[in-house]
């Protein structure tokens, strides 16, 4: 039985990326929480694609003009993630 709370780093990336996007079960979220718990990189991950994710939707929600950025909004992006990873 605890085997199954026990995943390996990609299963944790994995359901982190489905999690950020409201698409991850219970059962995948308890796994993961107890991966995060353990390992410390797969917890940087998850903090780094939340960052990601919000800056982008931020970014791309004042955009008028959909999914296209210049390269004057891409700077933006890369400066803003940049500033709050670090």
């Amino acid at each position: 039985m605890i085997n199954k709370f026990f995943i390996n780093c990609d299963e944790a990336t994995a359901i982190c990326n489905k999690n950020q996007y409201k698409e991850a079960s219970i059962w995948g979220k308890l796994k993961l929480g107890t991966h995060l718990f353990i390992c410390k990189k797969c917890g940087q991950y998850s903090k780094q694609n939340v960052i990601i994710t919000n800056v982008c939707n931020k970014h791309l929600s004042k955009s008028n003009k959909g999914d296209v950025l210049c390269n004057k909004e891409k700077e933006e992006l890369q400066t803003e993630i940049t500033k709050r990873i670090n």
